[in-house]
């Protein structure tokens, strides 16, 4: 149910087509809750049914043209009561390690590399997340909204920095393991 409260959020913040929707959704809410082009636009007709949301009225109205789409009040209220709920941690659910524990019985063959490729990409995401933190979140910038925003994105290299610190551990200790465990990588 949390995509639907991550457009109204999206929408609340600038109203908005689904195309630019989908292009916000890639650069920002995307790196923590993505959605494809597919689903956010099936969301919008939803969101929209249940009077949630409405199009825009436009100068011209022309077959094929995007709509623009805006948060009604009943949108509001369904996001602040959605916001203010108490919810549950979902249980980590990570196939890396459940492969980790297969590779305990079945052996490690292909695991290192993959286990190096993953350091890789937490590495670059956690560089992408400090540059977005360079770049917009400068010391005058102390906004609530700011302050929130910087939260969410605070969550993220934070995650990235244990990512790259686990993995950087789990390599050492393939290292140490006896020639015949590491057969195939």
């Amino acid at each position: 149910m949390s995509l639907p409260h991550a457009i109204l959020t999206a929408l609340l913040e600038k109203p908005s087509s689904g195309l630019e929707l989908t292009r916000r959704f890639d650069k920002s809410i995307g790196y923590f809750w993505s959605a494809t082009h597919q689903q956010i636009y099936r969301e919008l007709g939803r969101l929209e049914a249940d009077g949630l949301i409405r199009a825009l009225p436009t100068a011209q109205p022309a077959r094929g043209q995007k709509k623009s789409y805006e948060v009604l009040p009943a949108g509001r209220a369904e996001l602040a009561g959605w916001t203010a709920a108490a919810r549950d941690p979902k249980p980590q659910r990570d196939v890396l390690l459940l492969r980790l524990r297969a590779a305990a019985v079945v052996g490690t063959a292909g695991l290192e590399a993959d286990l190096r490729r993953h350091l890789e990409l937490h590495r670059r995401q956690l560089a992408e997340y400090q540059e977005i933190e360079k770049r917009d979140f400068p010391p005058d910038r102390d906004t609530p909204q700011d302050r929130l925003r910087h939260l969410v994105l605070r969550a993220g290299i934070d995650l990235e920095t244990f990512w790259t610190g686990w993995l950087t551990g789990a390599l050492a200790e393939f290292a140490e393991l006896p020639e015949e465990e590491r057969a195939g990588d």
